[in-house]
């Protein structure tokens, strides 16, 4: 009894993390989040409203971004078919 006190605190502190991880994956790694940014990015781009070497570079980073999500999509899918 006196453990279950004592570890619900830490288990709730735990789904908390997990659950802010995952949220925060799903907006760094999401595919259509990246590719809604660099749509954003570019238009952001064309109306004047960014410098061309702060488009540059974001789209850099989105770019990355983008790769590793693919590249972690891929793994995914053959980690699943592998399984079958």
């Amino acid at each position: 009894m006196l453990h279950k006190l004592v570890s619900a605190p830490i288990n709730l502190v735990i789904k908390i993390a997990e659950k802010v991880k995952e949220e925060a994956d799903k907006e760094l790694f999401d595919l259509s989040t990246i590719q809604q940014k660099l749509i954003q990015l570019q238009m952001m781009y064309e109306l004047g409203e960014i410098p061309e070497a702060a488009y540059k570079a974001k789209e850099e980073e989105l770019l990355t971004r983008y790769e590793m999500a693919k590249r972690m999509e891929m793994e995914q899918w053959e980690q699943m078919t592998q399984k079958k």
